[in-house]
């Protein structure tokens, strides 16, 4: 699937939940609908600590992942060794934020590692009705 882009208040939460685990790393899937990502996925068991976080891909359910997004401690968002093999087995689209986990503190890479764009976009989100 091609990605069109992220939306707006999908990356508020992400730089948000990135912000209240720090100075633990924040960890997730990226999902999309339509070519825009809007969710991001909590495994269960993920584990986090101030070097790393560990999402643990044989809990993903049946679905298909746009890529990952993780949070490092410091203001360095430079892809690890780790981070790059993450890349190679989850979509082409990862999201890496730093400090101080504000708008202008993320970067988006391919599963090479190399800096690709990412619009973000403001999207309608859909209510959820209760029925």
């Amino acid at each position: 699937m091609q990605i069109k882009g992220i939306a707006r208040e999908t990356l508020d939460f992400v730089l948000e939940a990135s912000k209240s685990m720090a100075p633990l790393e924040f960890a997730g899937l990226l999902q999309a609908t339509d070519g825009i990502i809007t969710e991001v996925l909590i495994l269960p068991g993920t584990e986090s600590s101030n070097k790393s976080a560990i999402l643990r891909l044989y809990m993903m359910p049946n679905v298909k992942s746009a890529g990952s997004v993780h949070s490092h401690p410091g203001p360095s968002r430079r892809p690890s060794r780790a981070d790059l093999r993450l890349f190679s087995k989850t979509g082409n689209c990862h999201i890496i934020v730093g400090s101080p986990y504000d708008r202008k503190s993320w970067t988006c890479y391919d599963r090479e590692g190399k800096v690709r764009e990412l619009p973000v976009l403001d999207v309608e989100f859909e209510e959820d009705s209760i029925i």
